[in-house]
């Protein structure tokens, strides 16, 4: 393997004491030793911090700053990360032990690329693991360069995550790295940025794990935002998409304005689940998706969660037939 990169892993911390020591557990534990630990301690109150102080590695540096959310830490840790190529770890997630290895492996094979990526696992709230869906790439244990990034992304889940990837660091400062002030899809608008900008070096190989707070298809959590900064700026990166790849990039963003209809849906919010599915439908008009979504914010509220729920049911099976 040829690979001389330094690498840095940054670890944004935000009230994970439960949990920060398995996910630290598992980078110290990587086949691959040679690398710097920064996390960023985004103003926990639940002394997440004291539990990092009190793993003895010299490889680990924890950064002190006033919360000011994940994008913030994420840059704060770029800022002052030494190494060449930086991967990102979410407290609460874990990787397996050859991740970084993997990582210096493609690093070391597609020279072309500035962004490194494997598959993952989802580890559900009981415990479960499950293989997120991935389509519109090579059959079997494939590594190459994904050429297809937003065609895959608009019809799987994410390819992309944010604790399966390390990116070079020139290239994320190109990019503009993460944007701040965003609390819902701030990680997919860096990658498209990127994905716009520089080739991905891919491995289907799964090498980490992202612990589930809640049920995939179960109730949001969150509120989308208003006004949706992450659709416009998607938007604003068409201008620099490739002519062959628009027809991808407009159902990327049909994909993403899907997303907030189904949250806006099912808070029973139906004024901006119709303003969202209008979008799907000037990015994707073929997508039978749209007359699902309209039909659910249209309809009166047992009817919807009637749409709703067939829905979730119809995605699921294909899931499992999927993983079969």
């Amino acid at each position: 393997m040829n690979s001389s990169a330094s690498i840095s892993v940054v670890m944004p911390l935000y009230n994970n004491a439960k949990e920060v020591h398995r996910a630290l557990r598992s980078v110290l534990d990587q086949s691959v030793f040679d690398f710097e630990v920064l996390v960023v301690n985004d103003g926990s109150t639940d002394g997440g911090d004291i539990v990092v102080r009190m793993i003895n590695d010299k490889r680990i540096r924890i950064i002190d700053q006033n919360n000011k959310g994940v994008s913030a830490a994420r840059n704060r840790g770029i800022a002052e990360a030494k190494g060449d190529l930086i991967a990102f770890l979410d407290a609460d997630d874990e990787w397996k032990p050859d991740f970084l290895e993997t990582i210096m492996r493609l690093y070391g094979n597609f020279t072309t690329c500035s962004v490194f990526a494997t598959h993952y696992f989802y580890r559900d709230i009981d415990g479960t693991l499950r293989t997120p869906v991935l389509q519109r790439v090579p059959p079997g244990m494939w590594e190459g360069v994904l050429e297809t990034y937003f065609e895959t992304a608009a019809h799987s889940d994410p390819p992309l995550w944010s604790s399966a990837i390390a990116v070079k660091k020139a290239a994320l400062l190109s990019a503009g790295g993460f944007p701040e002030g965003v609390s819902i899809g701030e990680d997919l608008l860096t990658w498209a940025r990127l994905a716009v900008k520089f080739e991905i070096a891919y491995s289907k190989k799964q090498c980490a794990v992202f612990w589930l707070r809640a049920p995939l298809t179960g109730y949001p959590t969150r509120t989308p935002e208003i006004p949706d900064v992450v659709g416009e700026q998607l938007r604003e990166l068409l201008a620099h998409v490739h002519a062959d790849r628009k027809k991808d990039f407009f159902q990327y963003l049909s994909m993403w304005h899907r997303m907030r209809a189904s949250m806006f849906v099912q808070l029973e919010d139906r004024t901006n689940a119709m303003v969202e599915v209008r979008k799907m439908a000037r990015y994707s008009m073929t997508d039978p998706r749209v007359i699902v979504y309209f039909a659910a914010a249209a309809a009166p509220r047992l009817i919807r969660k009637f749409v709703l729920r067939f829905f979730t049911f119809v995605r699921m099976l294909y899931r499992t037939i999927r993983r079969r």
